[in-house]
């Protein structure tokens, strides 16, 4: 899952970058061409839209940023929780060991 947002976060950001270079700051760029009311082919609103969309863009990115850190938070949490699990066992293994191969020489017969 987190893989999966982490892609979509770069797709959104390669998208956003685009749509960033196709504006101009000061209102030209390719979409001044399209924002001309007198033209045939052309959108009468590109630009508002193309703002529209960058905005929208960024909202996603952030979005998709805050799931994907609780996405790997929780993960990482669960993994730590399994891996205090596996030495608690390993632990109580040594000892197991441990005390199997030391004799217990408290219970030798008298002579």
């Amino acid at each position: 899952m987190y893989t999966f947002l982490t892609i979509l976060i770069v797709i959104a950001a390669v998208l956003l970058t685009l749509l960033v270079l196709v504006q101009n700051s000061k209102g030209g760029g390719l979409a001044s061409g399209f924002a001309s009311g007198n033209q045939i082919m052309g959108a009468p609103k590109t630009a508002d839209f193309l703002e529209k969309t960058t905005w929208w863009l960024i909202a996603i990115i952030v979005l998709l940023a805050v799931f994907a850190v609780g996405v790997h938070k929780q993960a990482s949490h669960g993994s730590s929780r399994e891996s205090q699990i596996i030495e608690q066992a390993a632990e109580s293994v040594n000892e197991m060991q441990q005390s199997a191969a030391t004799p217990d020489f408290g219970e030798e017969e008298a002579e």
